[in-house]
């Protein structure tokens, strides 16, 4: 039992405190090299909507907004099978401004929209947003620059939170860590993935999604990956959300996520293997392990109820019974409390990584997303 013990512990502290802080140190020896200058190339902004009505005006009017010469800037958007007035606001606005709209009767999802607007697409960047949220008027240019390095393929934006009157939002503890992980991981070598809010890469890079996937915002930078190019990670280039208040909302959101992270497996199978280079081990390490975490903190609970006869292992039971406590009390805590808000969150957390791996098996995660305010 002492055996299973420490590899169930090693696996969690590694995986939440060790690769963090090892990709970290690794990529202050890696330099950072600045743009020369401005680099503006054509680009396309690509879009795909399902009823939303009240954000198309919003949306378009921030991508009117940008700082970047309006001539380089072609838009395309997809309904796909929009049911509320979204497609007659979407008329409205194409009459009135250059954009190109598709209009899909039933729903197929987005990565089958994407798949139907990038080979429209001119410019020799494709953008990817939502329709949502809105661009600070110097994102396009801030994600741009980087393609002047021939070896950049992908580079991702950052999201950034406003309460409903439009000032900023902090959004916890684990969102900063994420960012942390993720400045290094662009740093040392790529990022595994890109913010779905915001990112560009190359046109001739894109590969077409493979119906059913869900995390199209991380395969298609992983494919860029695969091909030899950088996916890279740009905190100016800025996008805004609202908070989402409902918890039940994010949950979903989280399990859908895990779910889309074991679909990844099949697509990247050298990704599985930390010792096929650099982000092979930096998937394995940020998104492979931590699929398995949760039955690594079972496994550690249970070897320790077999190990009482020692003070230390009395003392990791107690320590462990602690953490699990004050997880529960975050669930009632009307306000963040931060020694009850990170042991909350980490448990959702792991919890959304079973019941990913539930719909994954039992294939029941549906590629076709409801946006929080539908459930």
């Amino acid at each position: 039992m002492a055996g299973l013990f420490w590899v169930a512990a090693a696996i969690v502290v590694y995986t939440y405190l060790g690769y963090p802080a090892a990709v970290y140190v690794a990529s202050r020896f890696r330099p950072e090299r600045a743009p020369d200058g401005p680099f503006e190339p054509a680009v396309s902004v690509l879009i795909s909507l399902y009823n939303e009505e009240a954000n198309v005006p919003v949306k378009l009017e921030s991508l009117r907004a940008l700082d970047y010469p309006r001539d380089l800037v072609q838009i395309i958007i997809g309904s796909d099978g929009s049911t509320d007035r979204t497609n007659d606001v979407l008329r409205q606005e194409s009459a009135l401004h250059p954009i190109t709209v598709v209009y899909r009767d039933q729903r197929a999802g987005k990565p089958a929209m994407l798949n139907t607007l990038a080979p429209m697409a001119t410019g020799e960047l494709l953008i990817f947003t939502d329709a949502r949220q809105r661009l600070d008027a110097g994102a396009l240019r801030e994600l741009a620059k980087h393609f002047e390095d021939p070896g950049i393929g992908s580079v991702s934006g950052e999201l950034l939170f406003e309460d409903v009157s439009g000032k900023p939002a902090g959004v916890g503890l684990y969102w900063e860590y994420e960012k942390f992980i993720r400045r290094s991981e662009s740093r040392l070598r790529s990022m595994l993935g890109a913010t779905g809010a915001l990112y560009a890469i190359r046109r001739e890079l894109f590969t077409p999604v493979p119906p059913g996937l869900v995390l199209d915002d991380v395969f298609i930078p992983l494919k860029v990956v695969e091909q030899g190019y950088r996916a890279i990670f740009e905190p100016a280039a800025r996008i805004y959300d609202r908070i989402a208040g409902n918890a039940r909302a994010e949950f979903a959101r989280k399990s859908r996520t895990l779910a889309g992270n074991f679909q990844l497996l099949r697509h990247f199978p050298w990704a599985v293997n930390p010792f096929n280079g650099l982000v092979a081990w930096q998937f394995f390490s940020h998104k492979v392990l931590r699929l398995f975490v949760p039955y690594c903190l079972l496994a550690l609970l249970g070897a320790n109820l077999f190990l009482l006869d020692s003070a230390f292992y009395r003392a990791t039971l107690a320590a462990q019974a602690a953490f699990y406590l004050c997880a529960l009390a975050g669930a009632f805590t009307s306000r963040p409390i931060r020694v009850f808000d990170v042991p909350h969150m980490f448990c959702v957390m792991n919890w959304a990584a079973v019941v990913g791996l539930y719909r994954f098996l039992g294939g029941s995660q549906d590629v076709v997303w409801q946006k929080a305010e539908d459930r």
